[in-house]
């Protein structure tokens, strides 16, 4: 038993840790960027050694990959809440797309998602880690809004498309734009889609 209490508080303390690096990660890559944080003031603001962050991570980019993907799992999650009680496929893309824009309002979210992040990690990695929270989110409905009939490789191009569109509009709306404009729009272009695709089935 004894044995037992030891490895789950041995467990323990090695994810606070772990936690720990990244929320300090992500408080200064939000804060300076990447290319201006610096490890030592990472496991300064952890309070950890700089042996435990490379204990857990390879790197500093390492430990970006872990913050990144932490913030769109972030991102998926409060898409899945904001499209919950949606009755509809149409409805659900709508209200998701509103989320997402909520979303991507935290600060250094834009920065650790849509700029640093391809940057650092590479466009490969980022679509990897798109496709398996938020990206694979708007697929799916994708998948449920048009007909049958549509070809897999469709859904995947228009769900590439349409999360392009989202990410350069959720840049414009941090930089000032309408958000109203741009939910709007993309809302009209949703609709697009999917009239079009239900008429041009393939």
């Amino acid at each position: 038993m004894q044995e037992k209490n030891e490895r789950q508080t041995n467990q323990a303390r090695t994810e606070a840790t772990r936690k720990a690096l990244i929320h300090a990660g992500r408080a200064l890559f939000a804060e300076k960027g990447y290319a201006d944080t610096g490890t030592p003031e990472i496991v300064k603001a952890a309070a950890v050694t700089r042996g435990a962050l490379y204990h857990h991570f390879r790197d500093k980019a390492d430990l970006f990959g872990a913050v990144v993907r932490a913030e769109a799992e972030s991102v998926a999650s409060e898409i899945e809440v904001g499209s919950v009680d949606a009755r509809t496929a149409a409805a659900a893309l709508e209200s998701g797309g509103a989320a997402y824009f909520g979303a991507m309002a935290a600060p250094g979210r834009i920065r650790l998602l849509l700029l640093d992040g391809p940057a650092v990690l590479g466009h490969a990695a980022i679509r990897e880690i798109d496709a398996a929270t938020g990206g694979g989110a708007l697929r799916d409905g994708l998948a449920a809004a048009l007909p049958e009939t549509t070809q897999p490789d469709r859904i995947d191009a228009l769900a590439d498309m349409l999360s392009a569109a989202f990410d350069r509009a959720a840049i414009a709306i941090a930089a000032g734009a309408s958000a109203l404009a741009y939910r709007e729009s993309l809302g009209h272009l949703v609709d697009a889609l999917i009239g079009g695709a239900k008429k041009n089935p393939r």
